[in-house]
């Protein structure tokens, strides 16, 4: 185990590094990767059914052998019967300031109301509420249409001269109300009169309780981290460098990326749609829920982290392991998550509507000063405690674009893809990626089932898929690539560029892994029937 884990290169290539998310959620080819900066890990930059149950496993026997039984709530099959609306994708977004807005929640109970702060340039607008998910493949229901409102444009924000957080103070335009919407994640489209503008907001409809079911949590903190909504974001201000990032970040503004949308649409969307295809029970909830409520996640089947999920508060990260270790299955659909450790404030509007993440400058930190951990990667000190220990795996670097290698294909999850070892899969391991290194804590047994090699500028590595069953007969999976819940939606031969160049063939293959490892999930914990086989040492000729 290495004495002092590495933080990684120079603050100062931070900014550059997080330039690749306009490439990962537009339709860029790989080729769009020579541009990047850096590959660091700091701020620059599964066993078969009828093997041997391991020992770990044994240890928590299951009492009936039967799925634990979903808490009221959510009736996925029934409310994904209902008619679909194909229309709801934004279109015509308009021109930059033509209408935009966001909630004063991130997340509400049914029938809840919250605000809805909207600007625009148009003198009336309306907004119409989308609850995202199968629907015979449209992917979104018409739940809720408003009348036509006034329009008006709300003032400019401004910027705190301390941590450079932009700051909104917006009027009221109206209140929601949520009687009889469904839980679910939602895009909220406001559309400004005359079809002037287009831009969605998110809200998710969360869960009161989780029991029995599988928990889709939306990475609302890792979308606002990103968000670079009036010039600044955790990555860089509006010179573009890093010692002009923010050091908060507020909920209380629009999102920029994708119409609104921040990092839902590609990072997410995907896996909802197919996981309410499948009509297993879910729930919902966002970070920040799940960093609140000690026992939300209290008997859930399984957690599902999706594609991009970097900012997690040493709160969320207790509350999963607690999660964990009672049993409740772990799926971490994405790369690079559980890295960078955050606070939550409250702002103007409410609790836990401020993120704060200083980084490197965790000195400066007046919450740091106070005894609050420090808002830097989670394997960096002070407090080092690496995603590894959770995840299995740790993140390893940024930028690449390499074929993603079968090495496992007997694993029960690759059952009914016809994958055999060696088989590749273009363009399916980036743009960030993880590893199976047991010089970090790492949880055994754990089995690899992927072990692609990558060329990260020069510095040859590996991308590893990994299962591991914990003693409370759970099991965690991590895809290792930032790009599995984007490859669902994969179709083609790749030539047209969109979805990074990935084709059908990675499309058939995330996707039969993924409902292989969401119906075992759903079931209760699977290290009781597919127990861990560990081959770290046959993968990496060590142990």
């Amino acid at each position: 185990m290495h004495q002092m884990y590495s933080a990684g290169p120079a603050d100062g290539e931070d900014a550059g590094r997080r330039r690749f998310l306009a490439i990962a959620t537009g339709a860029a080819t790989a080729a769009g990767l020579g541009a990047l900066a850096g590959c660091g890990n700091g701020d620059g930059a599964g066993g078969s059914a009828s093997g041997p149950r391991s020992a770990a496993a044994s240890e928590s026997p299951a009492p009936d052998g039967k799925p634990p039984a979903a808490a009221p709530g959510l009736d996925v099959k029934a409310e994904n019967a209902r008619p679909g609306h194909a229309d709801w994708p934004v279109g015509k977004a308009g021109p930059a300031r033509a209408v935009e807005g966001f909630a004063d929640k991130v997340s509400v109970l049914p029938g809840e109301s919250f605000g809805l702060y909207v600007s625009t340039t148009a003198p009336r607008f309306t907004v119409s509420a989308y609850r995202m998910g199968w629907y015979g493949g449209a992917r979104a229901r018409l739940v809720w249409r408003s009348e036509a409102l006034p329009g008006a444009r709300q003032p400019e924000p401004t910027v705190d001269a301390g941590t450079r957080m932009v700051r909104t103070r917006w009027t009221r335009t109206t209140t929601v109300e949520t009687k009889d919407w469904p839980e679910g994640s939602y895009l909220l489209r406001l559309d400004a009169q005359g079809g002037e503008g287009r831009r969605f907001v998110p809200v998710t409809v969360r869960s009161a309780t989780t029991a029995g079911r599988t928990v889709v949590v939306n990475a609302v903190a890792t979308w606002q981290a990103y968000n670079r909504w009036g010039g600044h974001s955790t990555y860089d201000g509006p010179s573009g460098g890093f010692a002009s990032r923010s050091l908060a970040v507020s909920f209380d503004r629009p999102y920029d990326y994708d119409d609104g949308a921040g990092l839902f649409l590609v990072y997410e969307a995907p896996l909802i749609a197919l996981a309410e295809r499948l009509g297993i029970p879910l729930a919902y909830a966002t970070t920040t829920d799940v960093a609140r409520e000690k026992r939300l996640l209290e008997g859930a089947a399984a957690v599902l982290s999706l594609g991009h999920d970097e900012y997690w508060s040493p709160e969320q990260r207790a509350h999963v392991t607690a999660a964990r270790d009672a049993g409740t299955n772990l799926a971490v659909l994405g790369a690079n998550c559980c890295y960078r450790r955050i606070r939550l404030e409250p702002s103007d509007l409410g609790p836990d509507r401020t993120l704060v993440c200083y980084k490197s400058s965790y000195e400066q930190d007046p919450g740091f000063r106070r005894g609050h951990p420090a808002t830097v990667d989670f394997r960096s000190a002070p407090g080092a405690d690496p995603e590894s220990s959770l995840l299995g795996v740790i993140y390893d670097g940024y930028p690449v674009d390499a074929p993603y290698v079968v090495t496992h294909p007997e694993h029960w999850l690759f059952e009914g893809t016809g994958a055999k070892a060696g088989d590749r899969f273009e363009h399916l391991v980036g743009v960030e990626y993880d590893k199976v290194d047991t010089g970090f804590p790492t949880p055994r047994p754990i089995e690899i089932l992927a072990h692609s090699p990558v060329v990260c500028e020069g510095r040859p590595s590996h991308q590893d898929t990994a299962y591991y069953t914990a003693a409370s007969g759970a099991g965690v999976f991590a895809t290792g690539t930032m790009r599995w819940v984007e490859a669902l939606d994969a179709t083609g031969d790749g030539r047209s560029g969109r979805n990074h160049g990935l084709d059908a063939r990675s499309g058939a293959l995330t996707t039969r892994v993924t409902e292989n490892l969401l119906r075992a999930f759903a079931a209760g914990p699977a290290g009781r029937t597919h127990p861990a086989q560990d081959n770290v040492k046959a993968v990496y000729g060590s142990s």
